[in-house]
């Protein structure tokens, strides 16, 4: 008898993204169609929270709650129980607004009337304008009442994650769920302890999702997409459930978290959930496994893949010299064949996703920043891989770095319009390491040719090379944004990084954006290794000149993590730091400590950092000097020997970034 052709579901595990999908099945589902395979989708991410965010999920979350002490409940989780059924009556009109449905709701939730107002509403304080009664009118004015609408329902909701985390799972939030369990555990005991724990609602909730989507698609395989430490936990309860209850399917996991942290994984453990997990970009392995479930190619001839080998012939005794278990071992085989080129892979599809169902939030007011929860963006690669791959702080040791492959302008174009044609939408997020110039260059060409309308934004190097007038050429094709790495505003520690650009130099590029009409977010950085204390106020003194020029709209600063993958990883003398060793790794492998003989306090720095970049975003704050967000955040946080530490003067003149635009 024939067997039956493998079906493929690809999910999409919680927590990654509520707005739109994750592009990682979309890409695999698209790819393996087009050799003919039969695959399908799901994004058990948003199920999860629309399942939990209906009048009957919140009537279980009360279950929960009520179950507290009344000493444990929270804020958030008193003033839930309180106003309970104000919550029933409007989460689900609420949700049907956000994923834009029911427009005219905007005129209710504006009107303040409407939603219950949870210690998240009290952010509105921040804004409070003595002159006016409306809070929120220097971000909205008179009208975009839908934007303010969608601003208030979003605290709305994240009022409602908190009491989900409080009383319900205290591992959950919206865009990483038990992410200490598994980013940079050296282990597999903390997901193993999770695991083995009671059900808790979520769980109860994912269990029965994901029956649902095995039950309707009747998969042989299942691929578990898993890009962050965030979505790992539930990839497992997702695995336990389908081992449980489907013990013949066979699983698969691959994605970011495992191509960076699983490397070198030998917990046997790992394949009581799965059978095998894949490396790097998924294609090639992906079709010799398939090759291998249909009996056409041995396990000696998978690509990048582990699985578990029991050794029958090896046994391991006991204490009476009985034999017990054989031994298991997890072993990675990459039979050697090359890569799927870049131009073969196919173009993604989001057939299958319910993509009327995800919710555009209105988290930050500034205009850049909201791009990443606003709006349902295809998600596209212009190339593989980064073609600068220099970076220092960057993995660019691993494959999603360091092999650089492009495709031409005109597949780019035809992979653009098939997308608009499946999805009704010309909303295109390119999410690239660093899109090459040259390769954005040649396809705003091609869609200004073929007058393909779309409106895309994506990320970049600010390098020279991005003139002001490809920066016009871009915004005439359709670019509405761009992010970047200033990362630390020093040449010093710029040149350091291996960034290949100066402060001076990405002023004059970001300026030539904005000049553009194309807003600009800048990715920053503290506690690179050497990073002294004048050098973080010199960074942020930079940072304020760039937004009072409006050279960028929007940044967000990020402390620097040392990863095993990266150069500073790999050849820490060179920057002057010493490693902390790490424990034996069985599990996961990625951060690594280590000792700067600066001895900076960067975590308070950070503080000041932050508090600094939210407010140069809301355009306050531009004409202080720096000094004060650190002060601030020393008298606010620093212990007793800490407060009489002296934040010393920025040595940037504050007119260099004038002069350099002059320039």
């Amino acid at each position: 008898m024939k067997p039956n052709p493998i079906r493929v579901l690809s999910v999409i595990p919680p927590m990654t993204q509520l707005n739109t999908p994750y592009p990682s099945t979309a890409y695999l589902t698209g790819f393996l169609r087009s050799r003919g395979v039969t695959a399908v989708q799901e994004d058990l991410a948003l199920k999860l929270v629309l399942t939990l965010f209906t009048a009957q999920g919140l009537e279980d979350v009360k279950v929960r709650a009520l179950r507290l002490p009344e000493a444990e409940r929270s804020a958030s989780v008193n003033f839930f129980l309180d106003f309970f059924a104000r919550y029933l009556h409007t989460i689900e009109p609420t949700i049907a607004f956000l994923q834009g449905k029911d427009s005219t709701l905007s005129h209710r939730i504006a009107g303040r009337g409407f939603l219950p107002e949870g210690p998240r509403f009290a952010a509105l304080d921040a804004y409070d304008d003595s002159e006016s009664a409306d809070p929120l009118s220097w971000a909205f004015g008179a009208l975009g009442q839908q934007d303010r609408a969608r601003h208030l329902a979003t605290l709305y909701l994240n009022d409602l994650a908190d009491v989900l985390r409080d009383a319900v799972d205290s591992r959950f939030e919206f865009v990483r769920y038990g992410e200490l369990l598994a980013g940079s555990q050296a282990t597999f005991e903390p997901l193993a302890a999770a695991l083995a724990a009671p059900l808790t609602l979520m769980d109860e909730k994912l269990q029965a999702l994901t029956l649902q989507a095995i039950e309707q698609h009747q998969p042989s395989l299942v691929l578990l997409s898993v890009p962050f430490p965030g979505a790992v936990y539930a990839a497992f309860r997702i695995a336990q459930c389908i081992k449980q209850h489907h013990p013949r399917i066979h699983i698969a996991m691959g994605g970011g978290f495992v191509n960076t942290e699983l490397r070198e994984l030998t917990e046997p453990r790992v394949f009581d959930y799965v059978d095998f997990i894949t490396l790097d970009s998924g294609e090639r392995p992906l079709l010799a496994l398939l090759e291998h479930l249909e009996g056409k190619r041995s396990s000696s001839r998978l690509v990048r893949t582990f699985v578990r080998k029991t050794s029958d012939e090896t046994q391991i005794k006991d204490g009476d010299g009985g034999a017990t278990d054989s031994a298991q071992r997890v072993q990675l085989i990459n039979w050697s064949e090359p890569d799927v080129p870049f131009e073969e892979v196919g173009t993604a599809t989001w057939d299958g996703l319910p993509l009327q169902d995800y919710l555009s939030l209105l988290d930050m007011l500034n205009p850049m920043h909201r791009l990443w929860s606003d709006g349902r963006w295809n998600k596209l690669t212009v190339a593989h891989g980064c073609y600068w791959k220099k970076c220092s702080f960057c993995d660019v040791s691993l494959d999603y770095i360091s092999r650089y492959e492009t495709a031409s302008a005109t597949l780019l174009v035809d992979r653009i319009e098939q997308i608009v044609k499946e999805t009704g939408q010309t909303g295109f997020h390119f999410v690239d390491e660093a899109a090459p110039p040259k390769a954005l260059k040649a396809l705003a060409e091609e869609l200004i040719r073929r007058n393909v309308h779309i409106s895309w934004w994506g990320n970049i190097r600010f390098e020279k090379t991005f003139t002001p007038e490809l920066a016009e050429l871009l915004a005439e094709s359709g670019c509405i944004a761009m992010s970047g790495g200033l990362e630390v505003a020093s040449d010093r520690l710029l040149n350091l990084m291996k960034k290949g650009v100066t402060a001076e130099q990405v002023a004059q590029v970001t300026k030539g954006f904005s000049e553009a009409g194309i807003l600009v977010h800048a990715y920053l950085m503290y506690g690179f290794p050497t990073q002294t204390v004048q050098d973080t106020v010199d960074a942020l003194e930079y940072v304020r000149q760039l937004f009072e020029h409006g050279c960028i709209q929007s940044g967000f600063f990020h402390r620097f993590a040392c990863t095993v993958h990266s150069p500073v990883g790999l050849n820490p003398k060179e920057y002057g730091i010493e490693l902390i060793p790490l424990p034996p790794v069985s599990f996961g492998k990625n951060d690594i400590g280590f000792i700067d003989p600066t001895g900076v306090d960067h975590d308070l720095l950070g503080l000041g950092l932050k508090k600094a970049i939210y407010n140069f975003m809301h355009g306050i704050g531009l004409e202080e000097d720096v000094r004060t967000w650190f002060q601030d955040a020393l008298n606010e946080h620093a212990s007793g020997k800490n407060q009489s530490f002296k934040i010393p003067k920025s040595k940037v003149p504050r007119h260099t970034i004038e002069k350099a635009l002059q320039r």
